[in-house]
């Protein structure tokens, strides 16, 4: 019998997701399944670190995980909770940040970038972020975490901070995560400037009808070249094109490929046509969400259930953890 290896994941809670979300994210998280065991968490005390009201959090909760559950995450093979829920997880960050030096944690480049976003919020949380992170991948023993290539870095802090743990209390209790590099498309927004994001509203909600969606699309930025519609394009700078490569057929994608640099297709009919590709993908996500949403109590119901089955696996970390620091019982 084969052991299978424990993926960690989280996301904040945002709330209804978007393309970006799926492409760089959730896409993996429904993957993943099928190879490892996987816990995918609602990470909303991470969110508490750089938000100003907490008006929304309950709802920006539900959402997210209404779309993980529509987009295929299988709440019978995976844990699927709120980080809040398994409270083990402040006693791991704080036993942990007896490890970790302040000198490194405000040298982060993550964290510099957070100051320069929230200049007047720079708190406490927001320093220890990365030790909350370590805590949640260490608390349940999970030995992958799904990262792109350019989120290595964050991960192998964590892994700093398991050595220096390990080492300084003489144990191997807790689990030096390794990175799984995921193919994450860097989707950018409607503006086809900026990365997709709900802030900047330039995203493309999953969960729109079709018409809204046909509305975003049609706005989307093609080639910046092209003035008019006898012009000749270049698919290769194109936002639009970059998304037929995603969710059209290959021969259509082939067609219009040709086509836009002869000026034989105008960015217009190139957008309705990715528009209709990509409201035809996204009709079974649309139908499994809506058919959920019929029973709002049954998506609270699974992250209950799954905080429970977190906790389980937690507790017993969190014992194995005080006993090898010596504390008493």
């Amino acid at each position: 019998m084969t052991i299978k290896g424990r993926v960690f994941s989280g996301a904040r809670p945002t709330g209804r997701q978007h393309l970006g979300n799926y492409l760089g994210a959730i896409k993996n998280y429904v993957a993943l399944q099928d190879d490892y065991d996987c816990i995918y968490c609602i990470v909303d005390i991470h969110a508490l670190t750089t938000v100003e009201t907490t008006e929304d959090l309950k709802e920006n909760i539900y959402e997210m995980a209404l779309d993980w559950l529509a987009a295929g995450i299988r709440p019978e093979d995976s844990i699927v909770f709120i980080q809040s829920h398994v409270p083990y997880v402040m006693e791991m960050h704080t036993l942990l940040s007896m490890v970790t030096p302040l000198g490194k944690l405000t040298e982060l480049p993550t964290f510099k970038e957070k100051i320069k976003q929230n200049p007047n919020n720079v708190n406490y949380g927001l320093v220890g972020y990365p030790v909350l992170m370590t805590a949640d991948i260490v608390l349940y023993k999970a030995d992958t975490v799904p990262v792109g290539v350019d989120q290595a870095p964050h991960l192998e802090f964590a892994r700093e901070i398991v050595r220096s743990f390990n080492y300084r209390y003489g144990t191997k209790v807790l689990i030096e995560p390794k990175v799984k590099h995921t193919e994450v498309l860097k989707v950018l927004g409607i503006d086809g400037k900026k990365k997709m994001s709900k802030s900047l509203d330039n995203h493309i909600e999953l969960a729109a009808t079709p018409e809204e969606t046909d509305k975003r699309v049609m706005q989307m930025l093609t080639d910046p070249q092209r003035v008019r519609r006898e012009d000749p394009g270049d698919p290769d700078v194109c936002n639009v094109f970059s998304m037929h490569k995603i969710f059209s057929p290959k021969d259509e994608i082939e067609m219009i490929n040709t086509e836009c640099r002869r000026a034989g297709i105008g960015c217009v009919d190139c957008k309705k046509r990715f528009s209709a590709n990509l409201n035809k993908h996204l009709e079974p996500f649309r139908a499994k969400r809506a058919e959920i949403e019929k029973s709002p109590d049954s998506v609270w119901d699974i992250l209950r259930d799954g905080a429970k089955r977190a906790n389980a696996i937690a507790k017993d970390v969190i014992e194995e953890t005080r006993a090898a620091i010596g504390l008493p019982e």
